[in-house]
């Protein structure tokens, strides 16, 4: 299954809504990938606002 990202809030996902907002506006077309694993210590998460551990993606179309 392809990997998708929500518009949202960013989050790269497969199933059919958002794990992390329950969003259903996603996109297949985003640039970039950020991994988050201790987002309290995170410098990027903390510049991207970003608060929950995950795959991110940097821009989305």
């Amino acid at each position: 299954m392809k990997q998708k990202a929500c518009k949202r809030c960013n989050r790269i996902f497969e199933e059919e809504k958002c794990p992390g907002c329950g969003s259903t506006e996603f996109t297949d077309s985003f640039k970039g990938r950020v991994m988050v694993i201790n987002p309290e210590k995170s410098e990027i998460a903390n510049k991207l606002k970003l608060k929950d551990k995950g795959a991110f993606a940097v821009k989305t179309r």
